[in-house]
């Protein structure tokens, strides 16, 4: 899962790198690995800034007055199969065919048939291990059988169709050609997000935007906001400014993945004309009606349970409503450090276990001698939910029950967020009952899946499925003979990249070696392509 941005001002002369860092902020928490920019100048010349870290890690001023250009795209990483190689940040950059640059968020389940397509058959080097790079030089490929000096809009069309025909998985994508203009595309079945704005200036003219969500958009200025639709592309030629969007290949299904609405989206989004706010509401309802029926009624539950508290930040919707449909008091008893990044997305479980009381610090005062709930919007590797029991303890509360807006996830995500593998879940092979041991709880209440899907349903009227491979099992678009091996292979190599990397041996092209959090800086990468 990644954060996608992509400006096209109107003025000519104007600079978006500033704009475009705006955006990502709004976005940061779709991806704290890694962030990039590049931009498009005269004469199709581009720039770019990307590597290791938080936006504030890679970005600064003087790094950002390097960004010249009125079009740029952005990327935020999260990890997809657990790499921190900074030779994996976007967005990436291919000089052939045209200068294509391209940010990708998502997961290709058939990236091994495809790394063997694009070396035995269009001969095209691949340099890591990043399926994106896979589809940048698919499209790339593509674009390449114009054999034209200079493409149009048909021709680039035609080139997104041969993308949709060889990639299968989940992608939306930002993208540019040098000094001809900016261009998106949604994946046929809409599993990942992507969000197309205008801007209309003083003098009458109007800004091209691409975003992962509504609320970056709405950021900047924008007024006019459209969900790009399954299997469909749009094309802003910089001649023009004036947005195509067209049907590329039939729409398969209309599924996004429902764990935006569960966690990763901003609350203040709407992904498909749901609000991920008014989603988690309903969320809180029906868990509510669920936790009564555990504890045999109301009154027993009221008997059983003193206080609802929140794991800050996501769950707190959720867990406000149910509070005040079951009419129980709640309370913030945890405070956030928010100078700590989010938990699940952190590569290695070390990690993961000693950021949660990093992160999050249990009030005595709202725990000591009561009967607590905690509600959370998941539950993943248990880690977290382990410590957080444990503080709860800590603090002096006699019960802990924890319950989860979402039901147990026994499968691996295999479309872009990287939870774990199978067997790392806490909820695999084991019941409810087992899982609270696990994590120390009293019990373990789960949302169950049709109610979560009709909390996020009910708040559309063209969204009523979603994929929700992670707890059946079963995935819109199907496995691959050997994509969940690939990518627990994946997982093993790269790990042994980030050993490297630590010790400053057997560093890849492209990386600086300078450990997280450094930038990889390169200015002025330079194509010959002159549309202006």
């Amino acid at each position: 899962m990644c954060g996608l941005s992509g400006i096209l001002l109107a003025d000519q002369k104007a600079m978006c790198a500033s704009q475009l860092l705006e955006s990502l902020h709004f976005l940061q928490h779709r991806g704290q690995d890694a962030a990039g920019i590049v931009t498009c100048g005269p004469r199709g010349r581009l720039y770019q800034c990307k590597g290791n870290g938080m936006i504030r890690d890679v970005f600064n001023e003087q790094r950002l007055v390097g960004l010249i250009g009125n079009m740029g795209v952005g990327h935020l990483r999260y990890p997809t199969a657990g790499s921190s190689a900074n030779s994996e940040a976007q967005p990436f950059y291919v000089n052939s065919p045209y200068g294509i640059v391209l940010s990708h968020n998502g997961n290709l389940i058939n990236a091994p048939a495809l790394k063997r397509y694009l070396d035995q058959d269009v001969h095209r080097h691949i340099n890591t291990d990043s399926d994106s790079e896979l589809l940048l030089n698919v499209f790339a490929s593509e674009l390449e059988k114009t054999n034209k000096v200079r493409v149009n809009e048909e021709d680039i069309f035609t080139a997104l169709a041969g993308v949709f025909r060889e990639c299968r998985g989940a992608f939306s994508c930002v993208g540019m050609l040098a000094g001809f203009g900016m261009i998106g595309f949604r994946d046929a079945n809409g599993i990942r997000p992507l969000v197309i704005g205008e801007r209309v200036n003083a003098d009458g003219s109007v800004d091209q935007l691409m975003m992962s969500e509504s609320v970056a958009l709405k950021a900047v200025g924008c007024k006019i906001v459209k969900d790009l639709l399954p299997g469909q592309a749009v094309i802003v030629p910089k001649a023009t400014m004036k947005p195509i969007i067209r049907q590329v290949v039939p729409m398969l299904s209309y599924t996004p993945d429902i764990f935006e609405y569960v966690y990763f989206a901003r609350p203040d989004s709407v992904i498909d004309g749901i609000s991920v706010y008014r989603s988690r509401l309903a969320m809180g309802d029906k868990l509510a009606a669920n936790i009564v029926k555990r504890f045999g009624g109301i009154e027993n539950l009221k008997k059983a349970v003193d206080v609802v508290v929140p794991v800050p930040d996501t769950s707190r919707n959720a867990a406000l409503q149910l509070s005040f449909t079951l009419g129980l008091t709640y309370r913030e008893g945890f405070v956030k450090n928010r100078y700590v990044g989010r938990t699940f997305i952190m590569p290695d479980q070390q990690a993961r276990r000693s950021s949660v009381r990093t992160k999050l610090n249990a009030m005595e005062l709202e725990f000591e001698g009561r009967n607590v709930l905690i509600v959370d919007d998941s539950i993943v590797r248990g880690t977290t939910s382990k410590e957080i029991v444990q503080m709860a303890r800590e603090a002096g509360a006699k019960n802990v029950y924890v319950a989860s807006c979402a039901p147990p996830i026994r499968h691996n995500h295999i479309y872009g967020i990287d939870l774990a593998d199978t067997k790392e879940l806490v909820a695999y092979s084991r019941t409810e009952a087992e899982i609270a041991a696990a994590i120390g709880a009293d019990d373990v209440i789960y949302q169950t899946l049709p109610d979560l899907i009709a909390a996020c349903a009910e708040e559309s009227a063209h969204v009523k499925e979603f994929e929700v491979g992670v707890f059946t099992g079963e995935y819109v678009t199907g496995v691959e003979n050997g994509y969940l091996e690939h990518l627990e292979e994946i997982r093993f190599q790269n790990a042994r990249l980030k050993k490297l990397e630590k010790s400053g041996n057997g560093i890849p092209f492209g990386v600086n070696g300078d450990g997280e959090g450094k930038a990889e800086v390169d200015i002025g990468l330079y194509n010959t392509a002159d549309y202006r």
